[in-house]
């Protein structure tokens, strides 16, 4: 079984960390579009012209499946859209179901964070109108996250400003969870519990996108083919293969995320 993972950067590894552990026997083919990151601050038309390349190069690579980690690109490529290929197409979209369902009942408001495309497209609303019965949910774009986790910047106190600023609009002693809308926003879990209230949950679709994964390959986890033999994961920056020193920066975001899988 091979799947092809993409994302307008290096914060769709944060998908291929939770496909790594769910299918531990899958090879797995990972396209980060670096040429083009941030997906954000794009056109639709410039995000879905960018989509097309990618899925052409993944499906000559003879993957399975092809996981959009990359929840702006999703709110472009529609079903619709995405039905136009012969293999399956898991899209990711900020986990606001997920959110009301986990925390709903309880006191307090849910704050999903996503990019100013994903905040700005009728996917994100209909969503919200869909499942936020109580007028619970407010919505807050985060570009800047995207630009220091393409840096690697995972130890500054600019961050922590960033955020204050960028939430200062927002009482946060009244949020119960915050929705991470875009992959790169995982990297910085522990800057969010510096400035979140204790209880606060944090929640993303990493593990909801793996579990579509196998329904739509028909398969439950204990299930999955094994891996051939040779290499298990091939890492390509907008289809070129990774140098040795991208892979030194692939292995230090893995790292990251390792880290952070108990917050």
């Amino acid at each position: 079984m091979r799947v092809g993972i993409f994302d307008s950067g290096i914060g769709g590894l944060s998908v291929l960390h939770q496909a790594l552990q769910e299918l531990p026997e899958a090879e797995f083919i990972y396209y980060a579009d670096e040429e083009h990151v941030p997906y954000g601050e794009k056109t639709g038309k410039q995000i879905k012209g960018y989509i097309d390349e990618i899925i052409k190069f993944l499906l000559k690579k003879r993957v399975d499946a092809i996981v959009i980690a990359c929840n702006t690109a999703t709110s472009v490529a529609t079903k619709e859209y995405r039905s136009r290929f012969p293999v399956p197409i898991i899209g990711m979209e900020p986990a606001v179901k997920q959110a009301v369902e986990l925390y709903g009942h309880l006191p307090g408001r849910i704050l999903v964070a996503a990019t100013p495309v994903t905040i700005a497209g009728d996917k994100l609303h209909h969503l919200v109108e869909q499942v936020d019965r109580e007028d619970k949910v407010d919505l807050v774009a985060l570009p800047g996250l995207v630009r220091f986790a393409e840096k690697g910047d995972f130890d500054t106190d600019e961050i922590t400003e960033y955020l204050k600023q960028e939430l200062k609009a927002y009482p946060l002693e009244r949020y119960k969870a915050f929705v991470l809308g875009c992959t790169h926003f995982n990297y910085f879990k522990a800057y969010y519990k510096k400035i979140f209230p204790e209880n606060v949950k944090y929640v993303d679709g990493n593990a909801g996108t793996i579990r579509q994964l196998l329904r739509k390959l028909g398969y439950q986890k204990e299930e999955m083919p094994r891996a051939g033999g040779g290499e298990r994961i091939k890492y390509y920056f907008s289809g070129a293969p990774v140098t040795a020193g991208d892979r030194r920066r692939i292995n230090v975001y893995m790292e990251q995320l390792g880290r952070l899988d108990s917050i």
